[in-house]
Parts: structure tokens; sequence; C-alpha cells
């Protein structure tokens, strides 16, 4: 149990900090779409390789980022069932929703990403857009980025569920256990 426990802090600290590094992208995305606008109306000139960075920022963001928001329990979900539940109706839920739906979507995700992905990085694909940035392949290859740490983190889900279901939730930290009802957040 204590490896279980020990997988489960691993896989939480990759997405935390995979999480709080590409956060970070969201400032540059701010900043290049500004660039971009005072470019264009003040200035009159504009970049086809920024229009296409801010938002291939956007899609790194957000894809990089999808494990930590499932670790902090930021994905939308019907809670009307699962918030007033006891922490064992929670790890039963979580259990059977991991197994069931969320690691079978992300291989879903993965196999039929990873051809897509590979084609691009055979010809190291570009933008469509003449004057576009370079690199395309390197983008595309966040959507298997995008599999491996959703699947990363409902292994992770799943494992705690086993913890909690066995009465071992007591190896893991305050901040990756199951919230009470009406608790603090956990997993910042």
């Amino acid at each position: 149990m204590r490896a279980i426990a020990a997988a489960i802090r691993v896989i939480a600290t990759i997405n935390r900090v995979i999480g709080h590094v590409f956060s970070w992208l969201a400032l540059g995305i701010v900043v290049v779409c500004f660039t971009v606008v005072v470019q264009r109306y003040v200035f009159s000139v504009s970049y086809l390789w920024m229009q296409d960075l801010y938002v291939w920022l956007n899609g790194a963001m957000f894809t990089a980022v999808a494990g930590f928001a499932l670790l902090r329990d930021d994905h939308v979900r019907v809670d009307i069932f699962y918030r007033p539940a006891s922490v064992r109706r929670k790890a039963t839920i979580d259990l059977i929703g991991v197994v069931l739906f969320l690691l079978p979507f992300t291989w879903i995700v993965f196999a039929y990403s990873m051809p897509f992905v590979r084609r691009s990085w055979s010809y190291f694909e570009g933008s469509s857009n003449v004057g576009g940035m370079p690199a395309l392949y390197v983008l595309k290859s966040f959507i298997i980025v995008f599999a491996v740490l959703v699947a990363l983190q409902g292994i992770a889900i799943a494992l705690r569920s086993v913890l909690v279901l066995t009465g071992r939730e007591d190896l893991l930290p305050e901040g990756l256990r199951y919230r009470s009802r009406g608790g603090a957040e956990a997993a910042h």
C-alpha cells in the first residue's frame, strides 16, 4: 500500500510541476495577443507567425495542464450526487469512472493521434499559412502529452480510490486526500 501511495505522490508531483510551468504560458498568450493587436491597429503591421504563436501557445497550455486540472478537481462534473457523497462513495464513483470512461478515452486519444503526430514529425510540418510558425509537429505532439498526463492522473485517482476503499487513505498527504463535505480545497 505504501508503494501505491508513493506512485500517487509521484504522479501528482509530475502533473503539479507541469501544470505550474505551463500555466505561465497564459501570460505569454496575453502579451503576444496584445502585441499583435497593437501592431495591427496602431502600426498597420501584421506578422502571421505571431498570430499563429498565441493560438499555438493556447493549445500547448491547455493540453499540458489538463492532468493538473484533474489533480485539482477543476474539471466539470455534475455535483448533485457526488459532492454530498461520503468519501467511500466518491472513491467508488471515481474508480468506476476512471476504469470505464477516463482510461479508455485517453487510450483512444493516444492511439488515434499517434499516426497523426508521427506523420507530422516525418516531414517536420509547419503552419499552413505562408509566413506562419514552423514546427507544427511540436504542437501536435501535445495531443500525446495530453493523453499521457490525463491517463497518469486517472491512474492516480484510481489508486487513491483503492487506498480509500481498503481503509489506507492515511498514507496520503492531506493535499491528495478526498475533500470532506464543505472542506477546504485540496491538491494545491
